[in-house]
């Protein structure tokens, strides 16, 4: 799974031009803190790098891990970020760093809400921002701090500036144009405010997929607190024991998944397969039979019929240790 990015494929540019953007009508902060959140918040032990031309990708990001944790400046940042030829970084490449420090690249909803929620939790947030249109776009990544909603402003590490106050709707105009991409850098096991399974899965599947596995152990198990009535979790769990050799953890794993959803066929599938390659023969005969009835003639049918004939070669009994089920 990626993480989504800017329709375009948004660069950062030289120079900017200041733009009258969409105005917003009315205060912006007042009516999403009220009753919420704190009035205001600034996290002021958020570090702070100095941005050089074309650099803000590397300071920006260099400045969400730190945040994170992790011990980092924008100079190790550049090569893995910055594309000079395009004088710019792309979200894609700022993604895939966070990962390769074991954070958890998490890409907020856009909505004010969200940016606030996460400010008041304590987080950081790494925004995309359209200072400038025509010739000179004046792409531009900035991290945004805190807010101050008696002023209706948020406060940003941004530029040369390590603390700029923007009136609200000055921001949301940039953001708006930059289609109010924004992310944050999690520990593994770190849930943002009022997250999302679907986002918060992808993020970790993600640290997966490019082997970070250690990292993506957490935040599954923390997705699994979460959502406990979810059976996605603890699929990604079992998958994730199942990889690292560990077949007992694995068949846990998968006989869970089946409970929370009895329907899930590709559950059961893996679930025979592991119980066949521990000596279960009976009961991975048993729960292959279940999973062939479920898939029926659908996409995952040849996969069961594949899984279905290594376990007919198996003796039909279960060795000593089997689950009793």
């Amino acid at each position: 799974m990626t993480a989504r990015g800017v329709a375009g494929a948004a660069l950062l540019a030289a120079a900017t031009l200041a733009l009258p953007g969409c105005a917003a009508h009315g205060p912006v902060l007042p009516p999403v803190v009220a009753q919420r959140y704190a009035a205001s918040v600034e996290l002021e032990a958020t570090p702070f790098f100095p941005q050089e031309q074309y650099q803000c990708g590397p300071a920006a990001l260099a400045t969400l891990l730190s945040a994170a944790g992790v011990a980092v400046t924008p100079e190790p940042l550049v090569e893995a970020v910055y594309l000079p030829g395009r004088r710019g970084s792309l979200q894609p490449e700022l993604v895939a760093a966070t990962r390769r420090y074991d954070r958890l690249p998490y890409v907020l909803p856009g909505s004010v809400d969200a940016l606030v929620a996460t400010l008041a939790g304590g987080s950081p947030v790494l925004v995309l921002q359209k200072l400038g249109a025509g010739p000179v776009p004046g792409w531009h990544y900035a991290v945004v701090v805190g807010y101050d909603a008696s002023r209706d402003r948020f406060i940003l590490r941004s530029g040369t500036e390590r603390r700029k106050a923007t009136e609200a709707a000055d921001f949301l105009a940039t953001w708006e144009r930059a289609d109010r991409w924004a992310m944050v850098a999690l520990e593994p096991g770190v849930l943002p405010p009022a997250a999302d399974l679907g986002r918060y899965m992808e993020a970790a599947a993600g640290l997966e997929a490019v082997g970070r596995l250690d990292a993506a152990a957490p935040a599954y198990a923390a997705a699994a607190r979460q959502w406990p009535t979810e059976p996605l979790p603890r699929l990604a769990l079992a998958n994730l024991a199942y990889a690292r050799g560990d077949l007992v953890a694995a068949e846990r794993g998968y006989r869970d998944v089946a409970r929370l959803d009895p329907a899930d066929a590709a559950a059961r599938n893996n679930r025979a397969e592991v119980l066949g390659q521990m000596g279960c023969g009976a009961a991975a005969r048993k729960e292959i039979e279940a999973a062939r009835a479920l898939a029926g003639e659908g996409p995952l049918a040849p996969t069961v019929a594949s899984t279905a004939r290594k376990i007919a070669a198996l003796p039909d009994r279960d060795a000593a240790g089997c689950p009793a089920d």
